[in-house]
């Protein structure tokens, strides 16, 4: 049974990249029909704020990320970590280190000068025949996992490929603070060997980690998961993602008027592809996804193709959701809407050239918002000639059935008679109606504002 998990850390919203990284998680699972565990790892007391879990939660079900397992606390085990740690000390796989925050700096210091890397000395590492300091008497220890100090660890990456660290190179970890708290990378393996963890998939920065948190798996006789790191996600410019580059947490795309489907599919496009493949939904994500699939290399964040890609879902979009998307951001501008035109019409006309649900309640404003013409606009386009033809239009407007076909016919009649080219006629007739100079076709505009109401303001104006 394939196990995957989503170990987000509560310091901050769920921002694009941790937010692919659940996606795949959850896609391999679901193509394997596993399960998905959601583990929320917030050790880190100073950082971690109920109000990031809450982002974290919320991104998710935005998303229709659905976990089957979950959310694990991992303050919540702090009883289980304590056991742990204290099978590995008895089992001499970890140990007591009494060296203070400044040794341990000037040790750095000292490695620095010398153009070594820094790292731990190993000096309260108990060895055969070692003969360790006094212990002080005002220093709490931490706890230091032994670890190996020949060979290497090797592991196939299911992204990367083959990865091999020496442990030379790998000084001994401390995976529990002064005051007993474990740190991450060993709550981490506890976590991933208790719940059953078969694959675990992350982003590449990550990939230093892995060799230290398979060590101690080793150390406990655990069954080892499968790693995928998958490649950061990059700006434009080549730089790491960041909010320059519109990486914002998750649901400020819901705040920009982004539908969730369209931004599921364009991560999973974010390093990963299936052929030429371009919009697709979730269940056909899931059926063609493996992991063998997603890219070695930096994916790129380019804003105005999430755009392109959010076009295309609204304009696949049933009209009576995206009346109710829409609703709330026009209502936040100009109130409750009259119940006339209906909204999911509007939505109808509009969406085909809407690349967000901002545009598309920006543009259905016209429907519900008038504002007389002021006089400036009115002399720009309301000729002398467009007048009178206008007046006998409003005429004919009175006398036809009020349908698409039959307000076209009477605008195009009324071009013919006038001997004006369109343009001249439906301008003003734009202004005159809408209060604007952009709508879409005239006629669909017309038939939708609704034929009391184009009436009016035509012989308020015209004075027909």
């Amino acid at each position: 049974m394939i196990r995957t998990r989503f170990a987000p850390s509560p310091t901050g919203y769920l921002h694009i990249g941790g937010a692919r990284t659940a996606l795949f998680s959850y896609a391999f699972a679901r193509h394997h029909q596993g399960t998905f565990v959601l583990r929320i790892e917030d050790t880190d007391l100073e950082r971690s704020t109920p109000e990031s879990v809450d982002a974290i939660l919320q991104g998710m079900s935005w998303l229709n990320l659905d976990y089957d397992e979950g959310p694990f606390y991992q303050m919540q085990r702090m009883p289980r970590y304590k056991e742990v740690l204290a099978q590995l000390i008895d089992a001499g796989h970890a140990y007591y280190c009494y060296a203070s925050k400044d040794e341990v700096e000037i040790m750095r210091e000292q490695q620095r000068a010398a153009g070594l890397k820094p790292r731990y000395d190993g000096r309260w590492r108990p060895e055969a025949g070692k003969v360790l300091p006094q212990i002080p008497a005002d220093i709490q220890p931490v706890v230091r996992f032994k670890n190996p100090t020949e060979g290497s660890v090797a592991w196939h990456d299911v992204v990367k490929g083959i990865i091999e660290i020496s442990n030379a190179e790998l000084d001994d970890l401390i995976i529990a603070r002064p005051d007993g708290t474990p740190t991450y990378n060993f709550c981490v393996v506890v976590d991933d060997w208790d719940m059953n963890i078969t694959h675990v998939i992350r982003g590449d920065d990550h990939v230093n980690n892995t060799p230290r948190q398979i060590n101690i798996l080793k150390a406990l006789g655990a069954t080892l998961p499968q790693y995928g790191h998958v490649p950061m996600i990059l700006g434009a410019d080549g730089e790491r993602l960041s909010k320059r580059h519109g990486a914002v947490g998750v649901m400020q795309y819901l705040d920009e008027g982004f539908l969730p489907e369209a931004l599921i599919n364009y991560l999973a496009r974010l390093g990963w592809a299936h052929g030429d493949e371009e919009i697709f939904s979730m269940a056909q994500f899931i059926a063609w996804f493996n992991l063998e699939s997603i890219s070695r290399s930096p994916a790129k964040f380019n804003p105005e193709k999430l755009r392109w890609v959010n076009q295309q879902y609204i304009k696949a979009a049933d009209n009576d959701r995206l009346a109710d998307l829409v609703r709330p951001f026009m209502e936040k501008q100009i109130g409750p809407l009259a119940a006339s035109p209906a909204l999911a019409e509007v939505m109808q006309l509009l969406k085909d050239r809407a690349s967000t649900l901002i545009e598309l309640a920006d543009a259905a404003k016209l429907f519900y918002q008038y504002t007389t013409p002021d006089a400036e606009l009115l002399a720009l386009h309301l000729t002398p000639e467009a007048h009178q033809a206008l007046q006998q239009l409003t005429q004919q407007l009175t006398e036809i059935d009020w349908h698409k076909e039959a307000i076209h016919d009477a605008v195009k009649a009324c071009v013919t008679a006038s001997g004006l080219k369109m343009p001249k006629i439906a301008m003003p007739l734009r202004v005159i109606v809408a209060g604007v100079t952009q709508t879409p076709s005239i006629d669909a505009t017309l038939l939708l504002i609704g034929r009391e109401t184009v009436l009016a303001r035509l012989q308020g104006i015209l004075g027909a």
